[in-house]
């Protein structure tokens, strides 16, 4: 790891974690404005611009604490969207779908004005990225996976929904759900597995900036997640059954590094990234750089203390400066 990005983390463990993203901005797509937040120099002032998309039921503060590590070196601008259906974007509509994603995300590049950027997708994110990667190969420099973007193998006897639900847990729970304070929705993630023994302030920023008023007179404290179901059951469903989707990896012409958490969503022995499709995807691309990062589950590779998100951030900088690639 770059020194400075390794005094960066053990200093963060020691101080107050300030919000590494400096702005937000909104900018209209079809049906409304997504938000977006940016953390490091302006586009203009950089040296490299990463364009970094959460997963199915997150916002642009999962990214948090990669951003922060990030913005140690000045030199990169990281540019993070809330996907429309979820933070500040939930209430812009549908159509929803990873190819409404796609389009959105180079709507923010032309707005910007980059012309090519690092991609970096988590969870959902990876397909997200990986299909922009795919269609747009100029607007791509390099393709950053964390856990995420590879081929899930959906038996035919299985039931798409339930498959979806049983893999997010409580997370897809909590969509149709209220809750009584914002107290007790941030006790329902304390208690979710992922977050057992990695819980600080970029966790409990992430789950705060999630939530909204329920507006039920009853309870005048109730508060309910921003991230529509609806949203989150139509991404799901293409990324377990469009074949555009899901195949989009097979058509990435820019390098590529994958970051896989050795552990699943409840911090169980079932990651997303099964050791199976991990030995498919070095196949496919043997010169890829791909990592598993150990200690880590899905959530805590990107968000929260450990080394997870200190290593996501040396693979993106590295992939900014263009470092040890692979095609």
């Amino acid at each position: 790891m770059a020194p400075k990005l390794l005094n960066r983390l053990i200093a963060g463990r020691r101080q107050t974690l300030a919000d590494p993203f400096v702005a937000q901005f909104q900018f209209p797509v079809p049906g409304g404005w997504l938000n977006v937040a940016r953390s490091g120099p302006t586009v203009g002032r950089a040296d490299g611009v990463v364009l970094a998309v959460h997963g199915i039921t997150a916002s642009h503060v999962a990214w948090r604490t990669v951003a922060r590590v990030l913005a140690v070196e000045g030199d990169v601008t990281v540019l993070s969207p809330d996907l429309r259906g979820r933070g500040r974007s939930g209430g812009v509509p549908g159509p929803f779908g990873i190819s409404a994603h796609v389009a959105d995300l180079v709507a923010l590049l032309d707005r910007e004005g980059v012309e090519s950027a690092v991609l970096a997708g988590h969870s959902m994110g990876g397909y997200v990225a990986a299909r922009l990667a795919a269609e747009h190969p100029e607007r791509v420099s390099s393709l950053v996976l964390i856990d995420g973007g590879l081929q899930i193998d959906v038996p035919a006897d299985k039931d798409p929904a339930e498959l979806l639900a049983a893999a997010l847990g409580p997370a897809a729970e909590r969509l149709d759900d209220w809750f009584a304070s914002r107290a007790d929705y941030v006790a329902m993630w304390r208690a979710h597995p992922a977050f057992a023994d990695a819980w600080n302030a970029d966790v409990e920023a992430y789950v705060n900036y999630d939530v909204e008023s329920a507006e039920d007179r009853a309870h005048p404290n109730a508060v309910r997640s921003r991230v529509s179901s609806d949203a989150v059951w139509a991404d799901g469903r293409e990324i377990l059954l469009d074949e555009v989707t899901r195949t989009a990896l097979d058509r990435v012409s820019a390098p590529v590094r994958l970051l896989r958490a050795p552990r699943g969503i409840l911090d169980d022995d079932r990651p997303l990234i099964p050791p199976k499709a991990l030995a498919d995807f070095a196949s496919v691309r043997p010169g890829a750089s791909r990592e598993t990062v150990p200690g880590t589950n899905h959530y805590t590779i990107l968000l929260g203390p450990g080394a997870g998100p200190a290593r996501v951030a040396e693979a993106i900088h590295d992939a900014s400066s263009g470092a040890g690639l692979a095609r």
